[in-house]
């Protein structure tokens, strides 16, 4: 059993296709944000199980990915040497060339649990981990720390109080960043050639998952940042009170994933039951099938960009595919990888990559993501709006 009190469910269902396997699809870290990654939610409250449906041993696995074996002996043996566990295991993942693979230690984890619900403790920031091993800021939350300190998209992250970041996993970035609300943290960056220094206080922050506009001609303009707990069903409210006739612009841009179960949700709210995606664990393929009774004949566009990831691409995927929606924007991030949970003997998790998923026509999105149907930069919104008047609906 997974010991922790607060990290986020991962109840083993095997014959529930909404529910499948202890699964994760890890996106992208979120530095001081809350590292959360695309996973089960709690509806039973029962403890979450780590092996019970997992192939036997000798099952074959996926190259680039680490052997959860071999991890959990490297952590026993660490702590039987009182050694740390989590780091041993954390250096046979990394030998393993698995990309998303990662181990957090029990604070960590239970920081990561706190982040699937929308709140935090952090300074706001969005960090990703190049292939060189530099860290590198993604995306910084409006009105956050960081924000007011002047860090933007693009620069890289060199230290935290002193720390050196490159080269290590990011969820040991987020361990760094991470403390008491109102703490001082010291960031050394680097951008366009020049080194900065930064000290930024930690906050206590929150953010909306979902939030609802109109525009013209009866568009609502339904924004998703991320598949936190509650976002689906929040989706599927905002289709229900939009204007009777309208057409819907499902904006998923800089969306890094979440939930999945949230993410098939809100897939359901223009579904009526049918595939949303399937996916493997260890060669065994399970499936995701969206509810039925969702608004199938709404005019849809969704708005996706490069830092449309993970779960939101499970959403994307599923829409395009069976012809429920238009894609408009750039294509997306491609992160199509499945991440499942283990408890090592410390009480650290670590979260190894199993498998991918796939689309409802068969595509794996790992690495190629998705091509919109129509590109669009800049003025992304307009062109959207575009589509949406030539299947009948807008100014």
């Amino acid at each position: 059993m997974l010991g922790l009190p607060s990290v986020p469910a991962f109840c083993l269902r095997p014959r529930d296709p909404r529910r499948g396997a202890v699964l994760t699809l890890t996106f992208v870290a979120v530095v001081a944000v809350g590292a959360f990654t695309g996973c089960w939610d709690r509806e039973d409250g029962a403890a979450a199980t780590a092996r019970s449906d997992a192939p036997a041993p000798g099952a074959p696995r996926a190259e680039g990915t680490a052997d959860r074996e071999a991890v959990a002996r490297a952590a026993a043996e660490a702590v039987a040497e009182g050694k740390s566990g989590k780091k041993a295991a954390q250096e046979v993942v990394s030998r393993s060339g698995d990309r998303w693979g990662t181990v957090y230690d029990r604070g960590e984890y239970a920081a990561f649990a706190e982040g699937l619900d929308g709140h935090w403790t952090g300074v706001g920031v969005w960090a990703v981990r190049a292939q060189d091993g530099m860290i590198t800021v993604d995306g910084v939350q409006p009105g956050g720390p960081a924000a007011r300190a002047g860090l933007r998209a693009g620069d890289r992250l060199l230290s935290v109080d002193g720390h050196a970041v490159t080269g290590l996993a990011v969820a040991d970035v987020v361990a760094l960043l991470r403390g008491t609300a109102g703490t001082p943290v010291v960031l050394n960056l680097s951008r366009d050639g020049a080194d900065l220094t930064e000290t930024v206080l930690r906050e206590r922050l929150s953010a909306e998952p979902v939030t609802v506009r109109q525009l013209a001609g009866d568009v609502t303009v339904i924004k998703v940042t991320s598949f936190t707990r509650g976002s689906g069903e929040r989706v599927r409210a905002a289709v229900r009170a939009a204007p009777a006739g309208g057409g819907v612009l499902l904006d998923l841009r800089g969306n890094r994933g979440g939930l999945v179960a949230e993410a098939v949700t809100a897939a359901s709210a223009f579904l009526d039951g049918g595939l949303v995606a399937t996916y493997d664990v260890r060669g065994e393929q399970r499936v995701l099938n969206a509810d039925p009774g969702g608004d199938t004949t709404r005019p849809l566009v969704a708005l996706v960009d490069g830092g449309t990831m993970s779960a939101a691409e499970l959403v994307t995927g599923a829409l395009q595919d069976r012809g429920r929606a238009v894609a408009v924007g750039s294509r997306t991030f491609g992160k199509g990888s499945v991440q499942m949970p283990t408890e090592l003997p410390d009480g650290s998790v670590a979260e190894l990559t199993v498998g991918t998923y796939r689309t409802p026509a068969g595509r794996s999105l790992d690495g190629g993501g998705i091509t919109p149907d129509v590109p669009a930069g800049e003025r992304a919104e307009e062109r959207a709006v575009t589509v949406l008047g030539g299947l009948g609906v807008g100014p």
